[in-house]
C-alpha cells in the first residue's frame, strides 16, 4: 500500500489537534502546515465521520480528538485517510483474496501473509500518542 498525502496530512493534522487543548479550524491547521485547504477539509472530515476528530461550527469551530491519543492507533488514522485496509498486496490478508484465482498453487502467497501481519502489528503498536511525544 502507498500511503498517500492524505495519509501524510491526517498524521500531521492530528499531531497538531493532539498538542492543542482546543478545537482546531482548517484554515489555520492549513497555513501552519502549508497545504491545501480544500484537500485538509476533506481529509478531517473523513476522520470525523469514522469517529477519529470530532468537528464544531461556529466561530470558535474546528476539530478536537474524539479519542484519547493513547488508544488512535497509526494503523485506524491511515485506514481512515486512506478509506482502504492497509494491505500491501492485493493478496495479502487471504490467499482467497488472490486476484488471479492462484491461491491453490501459489508460493508467495505465505510470505505476503507473513509480512502483512508485520506490518500491520507495527502500525497497530504505534499510537498518535508515541508520535506526539517525540
Amino acid at each position: 500500500m502507498l500511503f498517500t498525502k492524505a495519509s501524510e496530512y491526517a498524521l500531521l493534522s492530528l499531531i497538531i489537534i493532539a498538542q492543542r487543548n482546543a478545537p482546531q479550524d482548517v484554515d489555520t491547521l492549513s497555513t501552519q502546515l502549508g497545504i491545501s485547504k480544500s484537500f485538509l477539509a476533506k481529509v478531517l472530515q473523513c476522520l470525523a465521520k469514522e469517529d477519529v476528530l470530532k468537528s464544531f461550527k461556529g466561530a470558535r469551530g474546528g476539530f478536537i480528538l474524539a479519542k484519547n491519543p493513547n488508544e488512535l492507533t497509526i494503523r485506524e488514522i491511515i485506514e481512515c485517510a486512506e478509506k482502504k485496509p492497509t494491505v500491501i498486496f492485493e493478496c495479502a490478508p487471504s490467499a482467497a483474496s488472490c486476484p488471479n484465482n492462484r491461491a491453490e498453487f501459489c508460493k508467495i502467497w505465505p510470505f505476503f501473509n507473513r509480512f502483512q501481519n508485520k506490518i500491520d502489528e507495527f502500525l497497530e503498536s504505534i499510537t498518535l500518542a508515541d508520535i506526539v511525544k517525540e
